[in-house]
């Protein structure tokens, strides 16, 4: 009991042989999957699960946990290996899946369910616009002509456009990397506070702000709280019990302010215990194959097709068909594309083992 309530550090549960942060990732995703499920079928996001007791979809509750996941590998990531082996490992490990997952959409996907004749398909401006906007952008909005025309939503890539935070993100965690503020401590605890008053703040101050700017201030708080949890590795404790407090604290602050900074900060913490937690971790809960990101790629997508093929179903009747499919696409997609470009990472930087900072996309 006196480990669940002082825990042990942070620090220290890194040493351990085992971790759970890839099945983590795999089971954010899914949640991710669960929670479109109801949407694609109604049309309404207020269907999917949490939306109304938290405000938040499930979506984007495991959003939040990716964040947090990856605000501690990312960091991690920089601090062991420098800005040179960082923007080769960040970039092989978002790009060549990404490529590949839009080309698909666009080009094997698209010309199957179009309603447009091939030629008249490819030759449509917007499915070139389709394929720059999306890797340029990170556009997760636009549609592909002739697809999906009679959903409820019409663009397949619908959840790319966390990428454009995360990448935001990176070129945060380099900045300060660059400046040696991973050095000291109190910076990164600073950055995090202060993300996290402005949270706090704009739900005080204007709790009607743009769902933009609500949006980039909530994942780059927890992506930062992820961060600062690492570079405070060494005085941070996994607690259950301060976990708990945390989860008391926002149940009671919900109708205040104070809401959306505790329920962020719960999630951060929670996915970091989650992960490292001793008494959580074991050998035969880390997967040696990450197929997360492809899940999270291919999800909606996958989905998106199963509804224009059976337009009469009804609440979740698609969702286990979609998550097999998907699991099947993402597997693909690891062992063709991810897996091989994590190889040549190792080779471009001089590794060859595939360590958890390298998997931190969603």
């Amino acid at each position: 009991m006196t480990r669940w309530i002082a825990g042990p550090l942070i620090g220290a549960a890194l040493t351990r042989p085992y971790n759970n942060f890839t099945l983590m990732r795999l089971l954010l995703a899914l949640a991710v999957i669960v929670s479109h499920a109801f949407s694609v079928v109604s049309g309404r996001v207020e269907d999917e699960p949490l939306t109304l007791s938290t405000t938040f979809t499930l979506g984007e509750h495991a959003v939040n946990g990716f964040f947090a996941i990856s605000g501690f590998l990312v960091t991690m990531s920089f601090d062991n290996r420098g800005w040179r082996d960082y923007v080769v490992a960040r970039t092989l490990r978002i790009a060549p899946a990404l490529i590949a997952a839009t080309l698909v959409v666009a080009l094997v996907l698209g010309p199957a369910l179009t309603r447009l004749p091939l030629a008249a398909y490819l030759g449509d401006s917007g499915t070139w616009r389709f394929i720059t906007g999306t890797l340029t952008t990170f556009k997760s909005s636009a549609p592909l002509p002739g697809l999906f025309e009679a959903n409820h939503y019409r663009f397949p890539m619908g959840t790319v456009w966390t990428l454009k935070y995360e990448t935001f993100c990176y070129i945060g965690v380099f900045a300060a990397g660059l400046v040696g503020l991973f050095n000291r401590r109190w910076p990164a605890l600073i950055v995090a506070a202060g993300l996290g008053l402005a949270v706090a703040g704009l739900d005080l101050a204007h709790p009607d702000a743009t769902k933009g700017l609500q949006t980039a201030l909530r994942l780059t708080y927890i992506f930062a709280a992820g961060a600062a949890l690492y570079v405070w590795r060494d005085a941070v404790r996994l607690s259950a019990v301060a976990l708990v407090a945390l989860i008391a604290a926002t149940a009671l602050a919900h109708t205040t302010f104070a809401y959306k900074l505790l329920m962020f900060s719960a999630e951060a913490y929670g996915m970091i215990l989650l992960a490292l937690a001793p008494r959580l971790t074991h050998r035969r809960l880390a997967l040696s194959n990450d197929l997360s990101y492809g899940t999270y790629l291919y999800g909606w997508p996958v989905q998106q097709s199963l509804f224009a093929l059976f337009p009469a179903a009804v609440g979740a009747a698609l969702l286990l068909p979609a998550v097999a499919l998907t699991l099947t696409v993402a597997a693909l997609s690891w062992f063709a594309i991810e897996k091989p470009a994590l190889a040549l990472k190792g080779r471009i930087i001089g590794r060859r083992k595939i360590s958890d900072a390298d998997l931190v996309a969603p």
